[in-house]
């Protein structure tokens, strides 16, 4: 099961963040505030993850990329800006070829927002945090 640690941002307490249930995004479990839903998505869950409430960012990289290291905080702050409305998936392409495959990446980093399980905006390069942030707020529910 893909885990990870995020602090609220309204309370300060840690939380660990998993597949939320059907329907739902992660809350705090001091506050009940929405948290980033930012995940490490593989091969074997990842069409798992795309069943989401909300629009789902996924961000295909590798860590000797450099573009990458410099998209990486960015696509984090939109996570953490944009907690109960989108959820980010990371995906390391070298370790999760099938995925990477599946969806045509041939250049990284390439970013590609899901709606309903379906891609329906693609990304490819280090872009600016207000143009990213414009190309995903178009498919955010209000």
């Amino acid at each position: 099961m893909t885990l990870s640690v995020t602090r609220c941002a309204a309370c300060g307490a840690k939380n660990r963040i998993r597949a939320a249930p059907d329907g739902t995004v992660p809350v705090c479990g001091r506050c009940q505030t929405p948290v980033p839903w930012l995940l490490d998505a593989h091969d074997a869950d990842f069409e798992a993850h795309l069943a989401s409430p909300v629009p789902v960012l996924v961000d295909f990289w590798a860590a000797w990329c450099g573009p990458c290291r410099v998209v990486g905080p960015v696509v984090e702050a939109l996570a953490a800006e944009r907690a109960g409305r989108l959820k980010v998936l990371k995906v390391d392409v070298d370790a999760n070829t099938a995925t990477a495959g599946r969806f045509g990446v041939r250049s990284i980093p390439t970013l590609m927002v899901f709606v309903d399980g379906e891609p329906v905006e693609t990304v490819v390069g280090a872009v600016p945090k207000g143009e990213l942030a414009a190309r995903v707020d178009r498919h955010l529910r209000s």
